[in-house]
């Protein structure tokens, strides 16, 4: 089971939480919105000495309050591999639908490449529509989000396995018929493919819905599960849709899972630390439909440093009794974690970095160095 982290490019940030500072009234300078970059920077040199395994980033665009600020994570990916050894990159996700897929492939190529392999590569459909339709991608709940999202990524598959391709589908048809010298183009090459192939890929499963996990096995797609009550259950339905698609294996297998582990001297510290943070998430998150199961009236709540306390609204507590959060001291943290491996003994890597949008990233370091030291050497394999 190798260990990850997650950092969605957000800033140093004040004033968070239920009483602080509303999320559209952030404006973050320049300056402190590239220190996302010196952020990634530390937190890779961090991880390449303890001996994690992939740090992972978020696509964002447009995202002036700071919450984040990577649009181009291979380009990132390229940068960070020259200041570690071993450490991989990746992409959780790239939005497949804000790209032309030719485009995001030559990237993903190059990335490859220049990494010398150490670039993972994952998609997502997109879910703020700032980004989505600014960038020419139908907004998430559009019915035409999936069936586009499906022929880029069956775009890019072509380009990177086939040594010459033609495609004709409901949104591209490829090559232009145009003139090349005395002739006509009737196939292209992506240029760079990428050297290591096939390029493994990873994309999110919350719902389980059966055409989903029918796509992603058709294309040998790895998956991202949330952890907490319902991971055993995706789980579950994921080795239900790879038997069945011959692929027998132990439970877990072909999984990631993606958690929030905070740690401090004792549970309630840590819980008491993190909360503020979690709040930010929810005024972030909650009002671009990211938390279906809220209310209007506790969506409205989120904007009020008053009301939101009295309405009701999901807090780390819950999170740590569901199992998606993890806070406490190191031993506490391994004890979690083996029991998880106990239930998913196939799981192939754990995120310990959920990437709640308000704990700064001094926070963060601190966990990954801290997990690096006291956590990490007790999953190690020993040669």
């Amino acid at each position: 089971m190798k260990f990850d982290n997650f950092y969605g490019g957000h800033v140093e940030m004040e004033n968070l939480g239920f009483p602080g500072l509303p999320a559209d009234d952030r404006l973050v300078s320049d300056e402190q919105l590239t220190s996302a970059f010196d952020e990634a920077r530390a937190m890779a040199q961090l991880m390449d000495a303890a001996g994690y395994d992939t740090l992972w980033f978020a696509e964002h665009h447009f995202q002036r309050e700071g919450y984040g600020g990577i649009p181009n994570i291979p380009m990132l990916a390229v940068y960070l591999a020259q200041h570690t050894d071993n450490l991989h990159f990746g992409s959780m996700f790239n939005t497949v639908p804000a790209w032309h897929p030719l485009r995001l492939a030559e990237d993903v190529a190059q990335a490859d490449l220049f990494t010398g392999g150490r670039f993972r590569f994952g998609i997502g459909r997109g879910y703020i529509p700032r980004e989505l339709a600014t960038l020419g991608g139908p907004l998430e709940n559009d019915p035409a989000n999936r069936p586009l999202f499906e022929e880029q990524v069956e775009l890019i598959f072509k380009a990177w396995n086939e040594q010459s391709f033609t495609h004709k589908g409901a949104h591209y048809d490829l090559p232009a018929r145009v003139p090349h010298r005395r002739g006509t183009v009737e196939e292209i090459t992506l240029v760079p493919r990428p050297p290591h192939r096939p390029v493994e890929c990873w994309q999110p499963i919350f719902s389980a819905n059966p055409r989903g996990i029918e796509f992603m096995l058709q294309h040998n797609i790895k998956g991202v599960v949330p952890a907490g009550s319902r991971a055993l259950e995706i789980a579950e339905q994921w080795r239900a849709g790879r038997a069945q698609a011959g692929r027998d294996g132990a439970l877990g297998e072909g999984l990631a899972l993606v958690l929030q582990i905070h740690l401090a001297d004792s549970e309630e510290e840590a819980i008491r630390e993190a909360t503020p943070w979690f709040e930010e998430q929810l005024k972030v998150l909650a009002p671009l439909g990211r938390m279906p199961a809220l209310t209007a009236a506790q969506i409205d709540a989120t904007y009020d440093g008053a009301a939101a306390p009295r309405a009701g609204l999901p807090t780390v507590r819950d999170l740590v009794a569901d199992g998606a959060w993890l806070c406490g001291p190191p031993e506490h943290i391994a004890e979690k974690l083996a029991d998880i491996q106990a239930q998913l003994p196939g799981l192939e890597r754990v995120t310990i970095g959920a990437g709640a949008l308000g704990i700064p990233p001094s926070a963060i370091k601190r966990n990954i160095e801290w997990f690096g030291r006291e956590v990490l050497p007790k999953f190690q394999e020993i040669p």
